[in-house]
């Protein structure tokens, strides 16, 4: 029975994500740390609120495996300072922390077009949180890259609500290599890491692309057949009956019915 522990529960993949967790039965433990209350309540649920900036080794208790879903905009965060502190600096942090408590295996959400080299800022911060999360030398690290996320957020964004609408228009040209470029629900990436988690074979790195991450799901559980003769054992019930044959008694050594008739006629007659 598995432990998980959840960093940033409270965006669209990891508010999906802790529910999935609580809901499957191979978890009996999912831990959130966050900065604010969670709405969703279960009996497996443990809640640290935290501030991030002060985040401790003891902080986290073992687990199997750690899912980081940190992040923000540009809009949101307001500044490249705190942008990168929340998509760079802190999911780095837990990381190493993670490393020190033993932790197995790190999963973390950074971008489809993550790539220290490239011209967009947001990328290139993504590209640079990959970099050093490989160079930490962790046991094992699955980096999960989805393109655009669908799903209903608490707050509104436009300029996701207007990239929602753009590609359902455009999404029968997306054949071909375009089809990585697919925008994603968020339910079904929180559903691939945690497939990715218990069933995925374990390396040291590996980077999971948006297609890779809609085509994955649980493995089919095949009902296995069994034969009429298995349902019902035939020789068990054939050597039963041979044991009863054996076992039977003639009733006639028990009851000695010419011996009863001779008893019978030596009785005197009563008065």
């Amino acid at each position: 029975m598995r432990a998980a522990i959840v960093v940033g529960a409270t965006g669209l993949v990891g508010t999906s994500l802790v529910k999935q967790l609580c809901e499957n039965e191979e978890y009996v433990s999912v831990t959130v740390i966050t900065r604010r209350k969670l709405a969703y309540t279960n009996p497996k649920l443990i809640v640290k609120i935290r501030a991030f900036d002060m985040l401790e080794e003891r902080d986290f208790e073992f687990a199997h495996e750690l899912y980081c879903c940190l992040g923000t905009t540009m809009k949101k965060a307001g500044s490249r300072e705190i942008f990168e502190k929340v998509d760079f600096e802190y999911p780095l942090t837990i990381a190493s922390l993670a490393k020190k408590r033993g932790i197995p295996h790190l999963l973390v959400i950074t971008a489809m077009g993550a790539n220290e080299g490239s011209s967009f800022y947001y990328n290139r911060v993504k590209g640079k949180l990959e970099h050093d999360l490989i160079e930490l030398g962790l046991p094992r690290l699955s980096i999960i890259r989805p393109s655009l996320l669908l799903g209903e957020r608490d707050e509104f964004r436009l300029g996701e609500k207007v990239g929602e609408k753009i590609f359902g228009i455009l999404k029968p040209l997306f054949v071909g290599p375009l089809k990585r470029a697919r925008a994603i629900e968020a339910s079904q990436v929180a559903k691939a890491m945690i497939v990715i988690a218990l069933y995925e074979k374990s390396q040291p790195v590996y980077i999971y692309s948006s297609q890779q991450l809609a085509k994955l799901d649980y493995p089919e559980i095949q009902a296995e057949a069994i034969s009429r003769e298995q349902v019902f054992n035939w020789e068990k019930h054939k050597l039963s009956d041979a044991i009863d044959e054996e076992g039977r008694v003639n009733r006639d050594v028990v009851i000695n019915r010419d011996k009863f008739k001779i008893e019978q006629e030596n009785v005197p007659p009563k008065d």
